[in-house]
């Protein structure tokens, strides 16, 4: 069983508001944050947190699709914007499709190993309101393979992807049950949102969240079977945090108490030119997952708090069984069993998931991150959840394009 040399620590999360239709400010008609200034507002709030920035050694920066969204490459560059103190640090910027964010955390983790720093900043973003949905649908189609799939593939590609997946689920398992635990699905991650005034859905007003989720899908203004309650919104923000090292909790000021341990993690790559083995599941992050109980000795049973990649409350269900949560086929059921709720068993998405915190393609993994710094330290303020001293460990999965890029980690409260 491979174990890390030493500890490595992540600490002062900052998530910026996930910006788009929903929240009661947007208006697509007025100006809007750049994509430099939503790197600035997470970086500087995750330095605020510490004693002094010119102890930071590196900074790692994750984003998709800037180059067609913004028109803007070189996003390592905007890190010393954040401060002066950055100036001249070695800066990297990571991409991997909407698992960018869990490549910028690895990335971050390997480089404290390596001994060649003792804390890294650690940012994730995406600007993606610059288009239309439509014209965002086609830039988002990149995280596939362009040159095989697009041609033929739906106006929506990255829906019609998940619905596909969806359909086959209906009819190995059943159309209604599974409709019912998306539906759930729906309802319990908005009304997460709800409880985090960053949420793209905190201000979200429907009544009945479940009957919306029952929605008919209609292949006619949409895809064939999932409907827009399935989807997670298109979303700007971005999030930030600092990996360290013993040595670089000192550094920086930071009281353990207000910190997390890695404690492991699995990173796998699928082939991209490939279709899914079996569409009814996540074998990428099946074998991520599986990756970091083998180092760590854990299970699920052992997991307090799970954050999932739910761009799609298909998806959602999928991760659950992937992650060994659910058993196959019954990942619609245990939605059902109320278990992944706030104050179930396993609380999933406190802050509202993909579906409702909002997904900010090349920054979701980061923000993740994010909320479970926030969770396991008690600091989630509305939505923070009472965790289970004999499950005190916490598990987020970044998935990258139709589970191609997925790296699993999981953490626990720093001692």
């Amino acid at each position: 069983m491979t174990k890390f040399r030493k500890k490595v620590y992540l600490a002062a999360g900052y998530n910026t508001i996930s910006f788009g239709s929903g929240r009661k400010e947007f208006n697509p008609k007025k100006a809007r944050p750049g994509i430099e200034q939503y790197i600035t507002e997470a970086g500087r709030g995750s330095i605020v947190q510490i004693s002094d920035p010119k102890n930071i050694d590196e900074g790692v920066i994750s984003n998709f699709m800037a180059a067609r969204f913004c028109k803007q490459g070189n996003l390592a560059g905007f890190i010393p914007e954040i401060d002066p103190a950055l100036e001249y640090k070695p800066s990297t910027r990571v991409e991997g499709a909407c698992g960018s964010g869990g490549l910028a955390l690895v990335t971050s983790m390997k480089t404290v190993l390596s001994d060649l720093a003792d804390s890294v900043l650690t940012i994730g973003v995406e600007v993606q309101n610059t288009v239309k949905a439509i014209y965002g649908a086609d830039i988002l189609a990149g995280a596939g393979h362009y040159a095989s799939e697009r041609k033929e593939g739906h106006a929506y590609f990255f829906p019609a992807k998940f619905s596909d997946r969806a359909g086959v689920y209906y009819q190995k398992f059943g159309y209604e049950p599974t409709r019912k635990g998306m539906a759930l699905w729906y309802e319990q991650m908005i009304k997460n949102a709800r409880k985090n005034p960053k949420a793209q859905e905190y201000h979200n007003a429907i009544e009945d969240l479940f009957g919306a989720g029952m929605t008919p899908p209609n292949p006619k203004t949409f895809v064939e079977n999932l409907n827009i309650y399935d989807c997670s919104k298109v979303s700007d923000g971005a999030s930030a945090l600092i990996f360290a090292s013993e040595e670089g909790l000192k550094k920086l000021g930071i009281d353990k108490k207000d910190a997390i341990e890695v404690v492991g993690y699995g990173q796998c790559e699928a082939n991209l030119t490939k279709q899914p083995e079996d569409p009814t599941k996540l074998l990428t992050t099946q074998k991520a997952a599986e990756k970091a109980y083998q180092m760590t000795g854990l299970g699920p049973k052992d997991i307090g708090l799970l954050e999932v990649h739910d761009c799609f409350t298909i998806t959602g269900i999928l991760a659950l069984e992937a992650a060994g949560f659910a058993e196959y086929g019954k990942g619609a059921a245990f939605v059902e069993s109320g278990k992944t709720r706030f104050d179930g068993e396993i609380p999933t998405n406190p802050g509202g998931g993909l579906i409702g915190f909002g997904h900010y393609v090349g920054g979701t993994g980061v923000r993740q991150a994010v909320d479970c710094i926030h969770e396991l330290t008690g600091k989630a303020n509305g939505y923070q959840v009472k965790l289970n001293s004999n499950r005190p460990y916490a598990m987020m999965i970044s998935m990258g394009g139709n589970d191609k890029t997925v790296t699993a980690m999981i953490f626990k409260k720093a001692e």
